[in-house]
């Protein structure tokens, strides 16, 4: 049998599935014939497949160096009603656990073996694969979540830098590094950290089309927020927020409203954070107001939405961090409130941060970036996937595309806020601006002397929020910056000359009130049970019972058992035979034996 037919019959005989998706069957026949290889590929991709068919193709067990505890309980839960051979090792384990685990793993009983990068680096680890290699060969490393290499990155593991150890120890054993984010420089750190310089890196489309992205500014954030939850009624969902008082303070407000809200967050002990991410794992609807040590390796295909109130520090965090959101395929929100006092803090925390020079340009330029997402004015998915390196035209479903906005000629708005900016020796943060601009006598304003200015007053035509606007437009641009060590003081660049002089014009978004249009209505997210007539929604909702049930039972989270996709195609097909239910995507081998009968059962009972 060809390799190509053997890796097609693993995938429908396991996983459930008629084909591969993407660039899935290239990567999988590239690894399983002990090739090298970076894997590049969005959240809900199936970048896991991509490792665990090869494990299962090739000869010994393969080894999957993974970040997070609760990511190797889900990774291996999943497998196992699979009926593949997998087990882990990390810290949560008792010693008689971890010995029964390093048993199979010698005996060589297992397909895949999942381990913390600080267990696989230990000498004695590291020796006992000496052994296992020599008795029954490893199939392969698989670095997950590789990006934790990246010195720069936001989830930054030290452990990572020293995985090259693999390849140096272990030269003729495939590894697959996968992450599903990394711009140009944090690929270039995988490769160079890694030793991956002669591997076939495989990029995927960043695109996740399901996601719908939507920026407001801020203004009341968090009854904006509470607006925005109550479209997701219900649904589950991840609200972030940039220190852990916020969060508290965020959960305790939404649970007195009547959000059904958990804090996650570093400094909470472990035990809680442990039953917390435990109920957003496996319980219905709930809520998580999270700072980001929060998500990395949540395997929830059904999360909704996901909030941040505050800016995120990097196009690529933001792309991770929305990236939880509909794993499933369903329709998702990415939803973010903004404003220029985020600006201010993110700059502070670069410029008071004791990082070395090259590595703040570095988190200047990607926040500039962030920044100019923010206030774009076409369409948000060309500006994301553009910062990835990938071209693409409008997307259709973000509020931009939606609900396009106006434009207008803001030049001399522009030259009389630079002109104020400079009469008052670029010192001032952006109110004391707007009231001098607009001509408010304020203590401060009048303390200054900055009344008798001659620009005092020159823009009292202009409201309030469109200042702000007009200023948040102009820092993102690069023709204002803040300077953090000035408590957020407004200056002027070298790009700002040309407007100033009268030598160039410009345009920007206008900033007006809005209301929902007929067609965003039209296309708001929801469920999979959205998508469905009466009668099938019963079945799906009789079905997801039966689920809930099932994973209770075998304490498992409920996506486990099986995902919502495959609940709908069963309520929308109906099937009545064993042989029928087999066809249906999702359902392998061993799901059809367990669950068969009992599925079929559902369906007749709900045949009326």
């Amino acid at each position: 049998m060809s390799p190509s037919r053997a890796a097609q019959d693993l995938l429908r005989e396991v996983w459930g599935y008629d084909s591969f998706r993407g660039r899935q069957a290239d990567i999988v026949a590239h690894v399983a014939a002990g090739g090298d290889a970076l894997v590049l590929m969005p959240t809900g991709g199936g970048k896991s497949l991509c490792y665990q068919l090869p494990a299962l193709l090739r000869q010994g067990t393969a080894i999957v160096v993974s970040p997070l505890i609760a990511l190797m309980q889900d990774q291996v839960d999943a497998l196992k009603q699979l009926g593949v051979a997998a087990e882990f090792l990390n810290s949560s384990l008792d010693a008689d656990t971890a010995r029964a685990v390093l048993r199979k793993l010698y005996n060589g009983e297992l397909d895949l073996l999942y381990v913390a990068p600080e267990r696989l680096l230990l000498d004695g680890f590291l020796g006992s694969l000496d052994e296992v290699q020599a008795r029954h060969g490893i199939a392969l490393f698989a670095i997950d979540e590789a990006h934790c290499v990246s010195q720069w990155g936001h989830d930054f593991r030290p452990e990572y830098i020293q995985l090259s150890v693999l390849h140096e120890r272990f030269p003729n054993v495939p590894r697959i590094a996968l992450t599903a984010t990394a711009d140009a420089v944090t690929r270039d750190e995988i490769v160079n950290r890694l030793g991956l310089g002669e591997a076939r890196i495989f990029v995927s489309s960043f695109d996740r089309p399901n996601i719908r992205y939507r920026v407001v500014e801020k203004d009341q954030p968090r009854q904006q927020l509470l607006r925005f939850l109550k479209d997701h009624p219900g649904e589950a969902g991840i609200v972030y927020c940039v220190s852990r008082k916020k969060v508290e303070e965020t959960a305790d407000w939404l649970r007195e409203e009547g959000i059904e809200a958990i804090a996650y967050h570093a400094g909470m002990d472990v035990d809680t954070r442990r039953e917390h991410q435990r109920r957003f794992i496996r319980e219905d609807g709930i809520v998580v107001v999270a700072t980001i040590a929060f998500g990395m390796g949540i395997d929830k295909p059904d999360v909704r939405f996901v909030a941040h109130l505050d800016l995120p520090k990097s196009l690529e965090g933001y792309y991770q961090e929305t990236g939880r959101a509909g794993r499933d395929g369903e329709p998702a929100e990415a939803w973010m409130a903004y404003g220029l006092a985020d600006v201010v803090l993110q700059r502070q925390w670069i410029d008071q941060s004791e990082a070395p020079e090259a590595q703040k340009r570095v988190e200047s330029i990607k926040l500039d970036a962030m920044l100019g997402y923010c206030e774009a004015s076409g369409c948000r998915r060309v500006v994301l996937l553009n910062y990835f390196g990938e071209e693409s035209g409008p997307c259709g479903n973000c509020d931009l595309c939606l609900d396009p906005p106006e434009t207008w000629d803001a030049t001399e708005a522009a030259r009389k806020l630079f002109s104020a900016c400079l009469r008052t020796g670029q010192r001032f943060g952006a109110q004391h601006l707007i009231d001098v601009l607009r001509g408010k006598s304020t203590d401060k304003v009048q303390n200054f002397g900055h009344d008798r200015l001659p620009t005092f007053g020159v823009g009292a035509d202009i409201d309030d929020n469109t200042w702000r606007s007009v200023i948040r437009q102009l820092v993102a641009q690069g023709l204002m910056a803040v300077d953090s060590s000035r408590y957020g003081a407004l200056g002027l660049t070298d790009a700002a000359r040309p407007v100033l002089k009268g030598e160039q014009s410009l345009s920007l978004r206008r900033v007006a009130p809005k209301t929902k249009t007929k067609k965003d209505r039209a296309r708001k997210p929801g469920g999979a049970a959205a998508q469905l007539d009466a009668r099938a929604g019963n079945l799906f909702d009789a079905l997801r019972v039966w689920r809930k049930g099932v994973a209770d039972t075998q304490n498992v989270p409920a996506y486990v058992i099986l995902h919502d996709a495959t609940l709908r195609e069963i309520a929308t097909a109906r099937p009545t035979t064993l042989g029928e239910l087999g066809g249906i995507s999702g359902i392998g081998a061993t799901k059809l034996q367990r669950f068969g009968a009992d599925l079929l059962d559902v369906v007749a009972t709900h045949a009326q």
